[in-house]
């Protein structure tokens, strides 16, 4: 924000700009968009308090020109990426519902399926980095496209499995074919939203990951217990689950812009005002990062490494999470997916709320950390293996929660570093942390074949989720401490 000094312009220091003072400089400069070019006198007054900009009759018309642009942009473009997320994270997890028909029908132990869930992330890991470059230096448009349309065909292909080698080798290549979604969106939101939206827009976004399992339970738990044409209804989860992706894939060829500037959607102020808003937020890190200097950043490493241990807790929980309740239960699979909707939509509302109230404290880490304590403690409590149904739901809830800790968390990156920094700094810390797909459910698959119980995995969730809350506080609270 520009400020007069004895007559003179002069330039405050990035890192002494608040929130209100961020503000306040985009109200000026959608004024300057808005008001049909003033004239440099009329603009000296008006840049020279900001209790001017405040109280003018001018502020209520670029308020409202920043909020229009804003809700124009989020409305376009959140609503359809929250579907997308929502088909990619159905074709990832559906092997979790199917894991209760492949056991029945072809014999598969905990170990085989432990090791198909986790074998996907051995190549989704692989091509992170090389998957949020493209979205970054090619088209997140294509990118996004192509890779939906090959995860679809792959997931539904997976129908045809019979042996192990068979699962391992469908989920590994549709690993490959999902890996550069996610760090892809993550790059791709901040295109388009500024830091102070971000984590709203990360917590919509990632508010899929919940949804999907709201969604998918029910209809999952639905078609296992049934048969068409004589093929069993798990094989029918894949095949039924893996087209949308396919359609959608083709849809979002046509419907995303890579950049404002490209937006014919939106009015050329609106383009120019936000285009200008994202080009001064890069020179609000406290200097230019690039990609090298990301990747060996001691800050960036310690991201890798909490996302590492929290995922172990997530994945595992999301793919053990029906096979556990059905086997404490003792429910049909139909009663098992209604069931299994329950905690995914409470954390659905938690990570709304979370996302919403981290933005308004611009506040990070402890909203990153507090949901891995609470799920810390239901899996403390899921250790006991309680017979009451109603209290086991509301332990698997608190360990559902720690999904609420996401979209804070990925606000990080892209707010610290500049643009290709971010899109390799996303790539690796998700690729780490990814690699704990593989590792979580194949570890928790091998304790339960060796012992008989999830108690020993549910405590090794346990450690993990609270070890990485502390983690999170570890972060430095300066912009200048995170890229060195």
């Amino acid at each position: 924000m520009e400020r007069l000094v004895e007559g003179q312009v002069e330039q405050r220091p990035p890192l002494l700009l608040g929130r209100r003072a961020r503000q306040c400089d985009s109200l000026i400069g959608a004024f300057r968009v808005y008001s049909a070019r003033p004239s440099p006198s009329n603009l000296a007054p008006l840049e020279t308090s900001v209790a001017v900009v405040a109280s003018s009759a001018i502020a209520p018309a670029a308020v409202e020109f920043v909020e229009g642009t804003q809700h124009r942009i989020a409305m376009r473009l959140l609503p359809f990426l929250f579907i997308l997320y929502i088909a990619n994270y159905l074709d990832r997890t559906s092997v979790a519902y199917a894991a209760l028909g492949m056991s029945r029908d072809l014999g598969f132990s905990d170990r085989v399926l432990g090791t198909g869930m986790g074998v996907f992330f051995i190549s989704y890991v692989a091509l992170q980095i090389p998957g949020a470059l493209l979205v970054e230096r090619w088209s997140a448009r294509r990118m996004i496209s192509a890779t939906m349309i090959a995860w679809g065909s792959l997931t539904a292909l997976t129908a045809l499995v019979h042996t192990p080698k068979q699962l391992y080798f469908a989920r590994f290549v549709l690993g490959a074919a999902e890996a550069g979604f996610f760090p892809g969106v993550i790059v791709y939101l901040s295109h388009w939203f500024r830091c102070e939206d971000r984590a709203k827009a990360t917590s919509n976004f990632m508010a899929a990951i919940p949804m999907s399992f709201v969604i998918g339970s029910p209809i999952a738990g639905w078609i296992l217990g049934h048969q068409w044409f004589a093929v069993e209804g798990w094989r029918w989860l894949f095949i039924l689950e893996g087209m949308p992706a396919i359609l959608l894939g083709a849809a979002a060829f046509f419907l995303l812009t890579d950049w404002p500037g490209e937006a014919a959607w939106l009015a050329h102020e609106q383009r120019q005002w936000i285009a200008r808003e994202l080009q001064e937020e890069k020179h609000l890190s406290a200097r230019a990062t690039t990609v090298w200097q990301a990747l060996r950043s001691r800050t960036i490493l310690l991201l890798a490494g909490l996302t590492f241990i929290n995922y172990f807790a997530l994945y595992s929980f999301a793919f053990w999470f029906p096979t556990m309740l059905k086997r404490q239960s003792g429910f049909s699979d139909v009663r098992v997916g209604l069931l299994g909707a329950v905690p995914y939509l409470v954390c659905f509302i938690a990570m709304q709320v979370n996302g919403w109230h981290s933005d308004k404290d611009c506040e990070r880490r402890w909203h990153s950390a507090v949901p891995m304590f609470i799920a810390a403690t239901g899996l403390l409590g899921l250790i006991t293996q309680p017979r009451s149904i109603p209290l086991s739901i509301v332990l698997f809830t608190m360990a559902c929660l720690a999904f609420a800790y996401l979209p804070t968390f990925w606000a990080i990156p892209t707010e610290i570093l500049s643009q290709s920094a971010a899109a390799a700094a996303v790539g690796l810390v998700n690729a780490v942390g990814s690699a704990a797909g593989f590792a979580g459910p194949l570890l928790l698959g091998y304790l339960n074949t060796r012992t008989g119980s999830f108690s020993y995995g549910l405590a090794l969730m346990m450690v993990c989720a609270f070890t990485g809350g502390l983690l999170m506080l570890c972060i430095p609270r300066s912009a200048r401490a995170l890229v060195v």
